[in-house]
Order: structure tokens, then sequence, then C-alpha cells
């Protein structure tokens, strides 16, 4: 046993996991904190479920070690932590009504009264909207009604830590908004640790208070939603968290950048001058302008409306800008594109920048570099 560390109620400490010699988790560390809602986010094979079944115990870790509250449970069996799952396939008992489907738990070897588990079963039902629907055969309901009987079911033994494997995942458009809403509420009334998995990016900035990215059985960046939005920490978050233009370039000096063939004032410093980095430019933070003040200069390839406003491609010099705007603008019209310094994110290279497409060389802005640096 460990002295806890305050409000943290699961470490995960150096995990590393490997199903046929191909490693699916490459030495997780994490604190989740009492009362929290904290979710997994990252592209299908990320390691985020199987990070999730590590906490339940239906896995275990090849190294590494998990700790509740200070203890350590490697070795403890899912039946005796204090944690609860809901899939996304809902796992409820065809032969069993909604009442029964619920009061499940409370039966398996607890001596508790049918009064009590008559009470707390209708406090359930009652906090998922269910009310009045005890008696109705599971196999009637539809899809986002079952899963609110699943988190019933999971939330009745009162577990500190509820887990969520893609739980709306089934669901439809619609449906899903409204499940997000409840799944928060539900989790703000009960002040129970809830640990979610999707790889819906405005899922997890909607409903969580903490999100953990992961690609290739790594986390990417812990951080409160806007913090992940705002400042991601490199470019595989950038582009996986809403939409982003991620272009090559190098950093002349402190709060000042060169892409797209162009200098740019930004906020970042601390890198080496002509250090090759990410610039990440969020769509909605680039200005229509004029071209003659702008920044930048293209030509418009596609127009789409989107309702709130109009998703806009430009082309730069090969490079297809996406641009945001509310301002109606005609397919092959030329525009000046404007950028303020505080819309210029600067990171460090990855690995994951190769990935990119129609992007600018960093080859061509290392030819310009030498007699950028002169003139500057």
């Amino acid at each position: 046993m460990t002295e806890p560390n305050a409000g943290v109620i699961i470490e995960l400490k150096n995990i590393r996991k490997a199903f046929d010699g191909e490693t699916v988790l490459d030495g997780i560390n994490l604190d989740i904190h009492d009362k929290e809602f904290v979710t997994f986010l990252g592209p299908s094979g990320c390691g985020k479920t199987t990070t999730l079944r590590i906490i339940a115990g239906f896995e275990t870790p090849d190294s590494g070690d998990v700790y509740f509250n200070g203890t350590k449970i490697n070795d403890v069996p899912p039946y005796k932590r204090h944690v609860n799952t809901v899939f996304q396939k809902y796992a409820l008992f065809p032969h069993l009504n909604v009442y029964e489907n619920v009061a499940f738990g409370l039966r398996l070897g607890k001596k508790i009264g049918e009064e009590e588990i008559s009470k707390r079963v209708k406090d359930m039902l009652r906090m998922v909207n269910l009310s009045g629907f005890e008696r109705r055969d599971v196999n009637s309901l539809s899809g986002g009604q079952q899963q609110r009987v699943a988190i019933a079911r999971a939330l009745i033994n009162e577990p500190k830590v509820l887990l969520l494997d893609e739980p709306l995942g089934a669901l439809d458009l619609k449906l899903r908004k409204d499940m997000q809403n409840e799944l928060k509420n539900i989790q703000m009334q009960t002040g129970i640790t809830f640990i979610y998995v999707t790889h819906d990016q405005e899922e997890a900035l909607s409903m969580s208070d903490i999100i953990v990215v992961m690609n290739e059985g790594v986390i990417q960046q812990i951080g409160t939603p806007t913090d992940i939005y705002n400042e991601p920490v490199n470019a595989f978050v950038a582009d996986f968290i809403g939409e982003s233009n991620i272009l090559d370039g190098v950093m002349l000096e402190d709060y000042k950048a060169r892409f797209s063939n162009q200098t740019f004032k930004c906020l970042d410093s601390g890198f080496k001058p002509g250090e090759a980095v990410d610039i990440v430019v969020r769509p909605e933070d680039v200005d229509v302008v004029p071209v003659e003040k702008g920044m930048l200069s293209g030509t418009v390839s596609s127009v789409t409306f989107k309702g709130v406003h109009y998703e806009i491609i430009v082309d730069i010099g090969g490079f297809k800008w996406m641009i945001q705007t509310t301002d109606f603008v005609e397919q092959g019209a030329n525009i000046g594109l404007y950028i303020e310094p505080d819309a210029i994110h600067v990171m460090k290279k990855s690995e994951y920048s190769g990935m990119f497409g129609d992007y600018s060389t960093y080859s061509e802005e290392m030819d310009h570099l030498s007699d950028v640096i002169e003139e500057e």
C-alpha cells in the first residue's frame, strides 16, 4: 500500500500491455481524481478500451500497477473492485423486466430487504427518467431507454467509479446528444467518478472535466477540454480535436515563425533559432479580408454551407487551407487571409506531421531559411 495522493482515486503507474506480441499500452501513467468526469479519447486501436478494462480488472497489465485509493489492486478480481461498467451493447438480461434488471446487483449476496430494493430501484429509474417503466420488457424499449436501464443497474450499487465503454455508440445523433447531457447531469448528481471511452471528439469536449488523448498506446495530452482544444501539445492532438490547418514551419526566433513562405508574429518562444516546427491554425481563427489586406492570399476552391457558418477551402501555393466564416465567399474568388499572433500555435515537430497530405513542405521552408534570417 502506498500513501494515496490527495483526491486521487485511481493511479495507473507505468502500465504496459501487449496482445500477440503487439504493444497496446506503452507505459501509461495517469492519476484520476475523485468526482471527476474523465474521458479517454483517441482513434480505434489507441489503447483506450484496454486501459478501461485494466481498471475494471477484465485485463491484467503485463507490467505496471493499478492503485485504488492507494491500495494496489492488480490481483483483485473485477467483482471485488469498487467499480461498475456500462458497455456499448447494454448487456441487459432479456428474460428480466426493467425493475429486475436494475435490482439484480442488489440481490447478489447482499441481505437487503425488498422494501429497500424497491426504494432504490425507483430512485434510480427516476434519475434516468424511466419512472413508470418498472414492469416493461427490456426488449420493448428503444436503444436510449435500454441504455438508461444499463446505467441505472450500474449505479444502484453505488460504485466509487463508473466505467463507460463507448456507451452511446449505437444511438442516433439526436438521442446521443440528449444522453450526453443526461450522463453529465447524473455524474454531477451522484458525485461518482466517471471514466468514459469514446472516439467522438465533440462528445469528449462537451461532457468531460478532463480529457486523456491517446494514440498508439501512449498518452499524448491530459487537460481540460479548453486546454486540449486551445493549446494542443502536438500535431496529432491538434488534428484529432476539431479541425486544424497544420503546416510545416520554421521558428526564426522567439515570437517569430515562418510558414507558407511568409513570416508571422506569434506568442511562442523557447525554440532554437531555425528549428523546424509544426504550425497549427484553427479554421475559425482566420479572418477573410480583401487580397491587398491579407497576410496570405489564395483562390477559393470550394464553399460548403454548414448552417451557422460557411466552410471554405482556399488554395495557397498548393496547400489547402480550411476556413470557417460567416461571410459568403464565391467559389473561384481570390481572397486574403489575416491571422492574429494568438491564433498561431507553434509546437515541436512530431512523427505524426509526416502523415499530412497537402501541407507545405519543410524542405521548401529550409531552402529559404538562411536568406530569411539574413533579411530579418
